[in-house]
């Protein structure tokens, strides 16, 4: 998967305050894993040093069990000697983080070891507070608000996650659970748009999701709303009527009951539910 890069557009609102606070160390895991440390790149090139890294920013300020790691770096082929293996890594990683020596960032911590970082300076928590806080603001009808909150968060991804590491199991899983998260994140964003009365100017945005998504009804059910709220109801019933005959011949089934709720309004004098 990859991660949009079509222009969201302007939307002139206050802007969200965020709770970052000054930090020697940020870490960015939405797009190529990135971790800065005193004003210097200290993320390692070496294959299993990133996923090491990796497996320990999914998680900071927290000890991650030997075990996970072993899991993670080696599946069910882990080498004989795998503790020694692993502890040779974590030295070597250590070193990177830390050429100075003073071994105060990864930290042994039995039975694992923690990469003492607050989570704030990993963009993952600043993506997921943005989330939280365009939920709210959703929730209490500030759709202009929300629709900025969603619109930072996503603005946070430079590509997919990880997109630097070899992921073995639990990062491949985690990589999925972010890339849910954003494809939320970015429904929020567009209903926030359109309930904000930005319709029109996301047309063409839901033209490209679209293309690129053909089988996902939640965006079809978006554009088709844009559509009609911008009086181009012929196109939305095409719109439609495209879906339904893909999703037919494709996948044999019919469109879903929201869809298929949105087309009934086309059909008659109203208008599609904002």
């Amino acid at each position: 998967m990859h991660a949009m890069t079509i222009d969201q557009g302007d939307t002139a609102t206050a802007p969200v305050a965020s709770n970052r606070v000054p930090d020697a160390v940020r870490a960015r895991l939405l797009g190529p894993l990135e971790l800065h440390a005193g004003g210097a790149d200290r993320a390692p090139s070496t294959p299993k040093l990133l996923q090491l890294l990796a497996m320990l920013l999914i998680r900071p300020g927290k000890t991650v069990h030997v075990d996970s790691l072993v899991h993670e770096l080696w599946n069910a082929a882990p080498p004989r000697s795998v503790r020694r293996t692993l502890h040779t890594y974590v030295h070597h990683l250590r070193r990177h983080l830390d050429p100075d020596g003073t071994g105060d960032l990864l930290i042994t911590c039995p039975p694992g070891y923690r990469l003492d970082v607050d989570p704030a300076v990993v963009d993952v928590s600043e993506f997921q507070r943005l989330q939280q806080a365009g939920r709210t603001l959703l929730d209490e009808g500030d759709n202009a608000a929300a629709a900025h909150a969603f619109r930072t968060a996503l603005d946070l991804w430079s590509g997919p996650p990880l997109a630097n590491i070899h992921c073995g199991p639990t990062l491949a899983a985690y990589t999925v659970y972010l890339l849910e998260h954003r494809r939320n994140a970015r429904d929020l964003w567009i209903e926030a748009e359109i309930r904000s009365g930005r319709h029109r100017e996301m047309l063409g945005v839901l033209r490209s999701l679209t293309t690129a998504n053909p089988f996902d009804e939640t965006l079809h059910g978006q554009l088709i709303r844009a559509l009609g709220l911008s009086g181009r109801r012929s196109d939305a019933l095409a719109s439609y009527h495209w879906l339904r005959a893909r999703l037919e011949d494709e996948l044999g089934v019919k469109p879903c009951a929201e869809l298929r709720e949105l087309h009934r309004e086309l059909l008659s004098e109203g208008h599609p539910i904002r």
